[in-house]
This record gives C-alpha cells, sequence and structure tokens, in this order.
C-alpha cells in the first residue's frame, strides 16, 4: 500500500465534491500542483467529475488559466454527449422501424444516474440484445459501418464504426472470468429479456430502455471485474457503479443481489469495491449493500486504488503499440506476460478468484488464436452461441 501523495488526495477530494456535489476545502494541501490534477483526471477519465468538484472548492482560489482549462473541457464534454445522445436515438428509431429491438447498457445509461450526465466522459455505445434481435442488428447494421471488427465468440460481441461512433453488439455480458459468474451473468441476461426487467430514458423524444437496476448492477460491477483482472479498471467505471447504487438503492433487492453476488462468487469483490468506494470516493455507506469497515477490506480496498491510479482507464497509462508491432501469436505471447504479472498482484487480494481469472486468460486466448485461424467459422460460431444463451 503506497501512501497517496498530495496531488492525488486533492484530485480525490474533487471527484468525491463532484460526485456528490458537496462542498470542499483544499487550503489543507498548501501549493497544489493543479495541471498534475488535471493529467490524473485525464488518465482516470474524470475531468467532467473534477470541473464540477473544482465549483464547489470553498476555500482556495483556483488560477484563471486552471478553471478555463476545465472548464473548456466540460464544455466538450457536454457537445460530445450531446451529439452521441442525438446519434443514439436516430439509430434505435431505424432499429425499431426495422423490428429490431435494443437495450443500452454502461455508457450513456449510466450517465443518467449523475447530477450532471453531460459532463461523464463518453465512450463506446453499448447495444444489448436477445438472440433473435442480435442476429437481425447485425446483418442490419454491418452495411451501414465504416468498419467492422473481430467477433468475440464466448461473449457473442462484435465492434463496428458507424458514422465515426464506436457501436458494440453485445448478444452476451459474459465476463470470461470464472465459469459461476458468468452462469448468473446469463441468468440476469435472462430476467432481462424474457423477464421483461428493464427500465427507461427519455432520450429527447426516444424512450431508450436499459436494463432494470438489479440486474443493471450485476452487469456493471462484473464489467468493472472484468477490467480489473485483465487490463486495468478505472475510476469512472467505479464512479458509475457507485451513482447507478445511489439513484436506485431505495428500490433494489438486496435479498436477491446477496443470492447473485454469492452464487456468482463475487461477494469479496464487492466488500473490496464497496471499502474503497467510501474511503476514497466519499460512497454513503448506508446506502451501500453489505458493506464493512473491517480493517480487512480497507487494506485491499488500498491495495485496489494503487493499481487503479497505476493503470488509469481501462489501461491508459500502459504502453500498447505492440499490438501493432507485432504478430498475432507474438502480441498475445507479451499480453499473456502482462496479465500474469497483473494476477501476481491481484493474488494478495484475490487468491482463488487471481488464479481462475489466470486459467480463463489462457482459454480464452487460445480460442482467440484458433478463431484467427479459422475465421470462415464465424457464422457459425455466431450463431451456436446465440442459440446456447436462449
Amino acid at each position: 500500500m503506497t501512501p497517496l501523495n498530495k496531488n492525488i488526495q486533492v484530485f480525490l477530494s474533487l471527484v468525491r465534491a463532484g460526485l456528490w456535489e458537496h462542498d470542499v476545502q483544499l487550503a489543507s494541501f498548501g501549493k497544489i500542483d493543479f495541471n498534475d490534477v488535471y493529467r490524473l483526471a485525464a488518465e482516470q477519465s474524470v475531468v467532467g467529475l473534477v470541473a464540477a468538484g473544482i465549483e464547489h472548492i470553498i476555500d482556495v482560489k483556483v488560477p484563471q488559466e486552471v478553471a478555463l482549462t476545465f472548464a473548456g473541457s466540460a464544455l466538450q464534454l457536454e457537445q460530445q454527449n450531446k451529439a452521441m445522445n442525438q446519434f443514439i436515438g436516430v439509430l434505435i428509431e431505424k432499429l425499431r422501424a426495422a423490428d429490431i429491438y435494443a437495450l443500452l447498457v454502461k455508457g450513456q445509461g449510466i450517465a443518467q444516474c449523475y447530477e450532471r450526465p453531460l459532463w461523464r466522459s463518453c465512450g463506446d455505445i453499448d447495444f444489448f440484445l436477445s438472440p433473435d434481435n442480435y442476429n437481425k442488428a447485425i446483418e442490419y447494421l454491418s452495411p451501414l459501418a465504416s468498419s467492422v471488427g473481430v467477433f468475440e465468440v464466448y461473449k457473442c460481441h462484435l465492434p463496428l464504426t458507424i458514422d465515426n461512433w464506436e457501436v458494440e453488439l453485445h448478444g452476451s455480458l459474459r465476463s470470461g472470468l470464472w465459469a459461476k459468474l458468468d452462469k448468473v451473468i446469463d441468468e440476469v441476461q435472462s430476467d432481462v429479456f424474457y423477464g421483461g426487467n428493464v427500465r427507461s430514458w427519455i432520450n429527447d423524444y426516444t424512450q431508450v430502455f436499459l436494463p432494470r437496476a438489479d440486474e443493471d448492477i450485476i452487469f456493471v460491477f462484473s464489467h468493472i471485474l472484468q477490467h480489473f483482472f485483465k487490463e486495468g479498471v478505472g475510476l469512472r467505471q467505479i464512479c458509475d457503479w457507485c451513482r447507478l447504487l445511489w439513484t436506485n438503492h431505495d428500490v433494489l433487492n438486496v435479498a436477491m443481489l446477496e443470492s447473485r453476488l454469492k452464487r456468482s462468487g463475487i461477494m469479496t469483490e464487492w466488500k473490496c469495491l464497496s471499502a474503497l468506494a467510501v474511503k476514497y470516493l466519499g460512497m454513503p455507506s448506508d446506502v451501500l449493500p453489505f458493506y464493512s469497515s473491517n480493517r480487512k477490506w480497507l487494506n485491499k480496498a488500498s491495495r485496489i486504488m494503487d493499481f487503479v491510479l497505476e493503470t488509469g482507464n481501462f489501461g491508459h497509462n500502459r504502453e500498447k503499440e505492440y499490438y501493432s508491432k507485432h504478430s498475432f501469436v507474438v502480441y498475445k505471447m507479451i499480453s499473456l506476460g502482462r496479465y500474469s504479472k497483473d494476477i501476481i498482484h491481484h493474488f494478495s487480494i484475490f487468491p482463488k478468484d487471481s488464479i481462475k481469472t489466470w486459467c480463463s486468460i489462457v482459454r480464452t486466448g487460445i480460442r482467440a488464436a484458433i478463431q484467427q485461424i479459422k475465421p470462415s467459422r464465424f457464422n457459425d460460431s455466431r450463431r451456436t452461441l446465440v442459440d446456447s444463451i436462449q
């Protein structure tokens, strides 16, 4: 556990202020390097939150150039989010006209849980579809795409670029971490599509459907774990989880949540991330199910925070040029070495799950290599998985 330096402490104070719209005092920190604070905000994709936090400083005058930099970034975020929201509305209407129905997951749906949705850093557009809708969406959207990425068989995931927007089609939200977790995710997916467990967001004039909060919590949290174990997770994802919990805490089925966490084997991870959310992000502990102030969880939370700050959002701080420099087999070997190093770190936090994850990563790498060798199996593999999750 590395002691947090002054600039990181200031950064986290501003994140908390922006996340909960609370006043913040910074005078006790003395001279602050706001350029370093901006760097940290950019690495973690929370510039908008920090910009909101700066508006809540009550005892320190922020240098004008710093205030203008954050204000300019916040304005850019607003413009990006408005453009993305408009695109989502148009695309969903087009899909419905073609008798294709999709849910929006992560991203702009989670943004609606924030006090300032347009100040959340936007990423990809993630559509979640039932098996029949998934196949129809691929057939309808592929001709509209300027590029079509590599299809992931196990996760039933296909990335597209449409009008310069990154659109991801998900026929499953499996994590690829371990079997018990993905079995529960499949069950939750079934509850969404066949149990009608959805909520909605009115995006201008378009009704956009999202998973119900009880199900979305599982999807969002398992996605955090997926990135934590595999490439690096950022504060933005953890802040998303906090805001989703906060906004929906009065309607959550806590007994159902407990059952799902235990059956999927992620209650330990939940307790650790809960400790991190309370200690570093100011999450109110009284609305956080299963939170414990036991020192064991706080110590683990500190080690997780070290990793979050080291890697940045989605591994922002890590060199990734080797993907384009080397052949498929070579970069897969480099990735395996990097994953293995991370797993050694994670072993001190989650011993059993780290080992399970490493084994899963090896299996996934082998599957990807086979898929690369036999790309002609794309359509058959896609339909096999789609059929398997009905």
